[in-house]
């Protein structure tokens, strides 16, 4: 598959050869994951120039009419907009349930944009478990802005969370309800709240939501280097979402100069590595073919109650590594 895909065609910015390409990442067949592995490592070097914007918010609060106003703002300063919306998976199929392209209309005809909605797959929290390989792959494309959005629920905006530089929570402006309802978690990940739909009646009660969350987000956040900004836009007018890029382009300041982005992201790739050490270690145990005879029999072993799941672990790991 991979002998179609020309990295000089995605470093030219094609959008049917990165298309391609990720369509060969998310394959789960062995010689197309390898295949895949060393496209990357062609292009490894000529990505990371972008910002990583994860975005997450409760279903209702307008996420994707946000990332649509967002996008085509940022398109009109000049740059080049890649959303990777991570869809919920049917449970049947497997197949992507929602269709980001027909949520961001006017967004996806833009030459400047590319959308890719990806089925989560089963992987934990709903996220995309090759949304980072496929990152990589857009910013050696050109793309300068990388926007990852979450299904917004469990453990997803933690996973979106360690690969991304800026995590934006999207709130509706419900005063103090909401605040009892969120996570703390959650609050503890956001590098900025943004309440969205703050138009006609709502402007009074997003204020006092504004200062809710603000409070909160002092005592959270006492000695990080950035103080998360709470935000009020709209984006079916428009509003401020001006405001939301100069935010965000300030952390990107402040993080570069202190080494903060750096960091982050060798802190990110380090614990990536070893989940997809774990990860490998698990498909590489499965096909063993000793592990293959053995298991079965060890897992009616524990379910009649003759031994104790410790000790058939034991026995598999065993089996495994002789």
């Amino acid at each position: 598959m991979s002998k179609e895909i020309n990295e000089k065609d995605i470093l030219k910015g094609s959008r049917r050869a990165l298309a391609k390409a990720i369509t060969l990442i998310e394959s789960k067949r062995e010689d197309h994951r390898i295949e895949a592995q060393e496209l990357l490592e062609k292009l490894l070097p000529k990505s990371g120039n972008s910002i990583r914007i994860g975005i997450t918010g409760t279903p209702g609060v307008g996420k994707s009419t946000f990332i649509e106003s967002f996008g085509l703002y940022l398109i009109s300063k000049g740059h080049r907009v890649a959303v990777l919306a991570v869809d919920p998976s049917s449970p049947i199929s497997g197949g992507s349930i929602m269709g980001d392209k027909t949520r961001m209309e006017k967004l996806s005809q833009d030459d400047s944009a590319f959308i890719r909605p990806s089925p989560s797959s089963g992987s934990l929290g709903g996220v995309a478990t090759k949304t980072r390989e496929t990152a990589i792959l857009c910013e050696a494309a050109g793309y300068d802005v990388i926007l990852i959005e979450t299904v917004g629920v469990g453990q997803s905006e933690f996973e979106v969370a360690s690969m991304v530089d800026f995590f934006l929570v999207l709130m509706l402006p419900n005063a103090g309800d909401e605040l009892q309802g969120i996570k703390k978690g959650i609050l503890e990940l956001a590098d900025s709240i943004v309440i969205n739909k703050v138009d006609g009646d709502s402007v009074n009660l997003a204020n006092q939501t504004k200062a809710h969350y603000s409070g909160a987000l002092q005592i959270i956040h006492p000695t990080s280097f950035w103080k998360p900004e709470v935000q009020l836009i709209s984006s079916l007018e428009n509003r401020n979402i001006d405001g939301v890029w100069e935010m965000i382009e300030r952390y990107r300041k402040e993080a570069l100069e202190n080494g903060e982005l750096h960091q982050k992201r060798t802190k990110q790739n380090r614990d990536w590595m070893h989940k997809l050490i774990a990860e490998l270690i698990d498909i590489k145990l499965k096909q063993h073919p000793d592990v293959k005879e053995e298991l079965p029999v060890l897992l009616d072993k524990v379910t009649e109650g003759k031994t104790t799941p410790y000790l058939a672990a034991n026995n598999i790991i065993n089996l495994f590594l002789k």
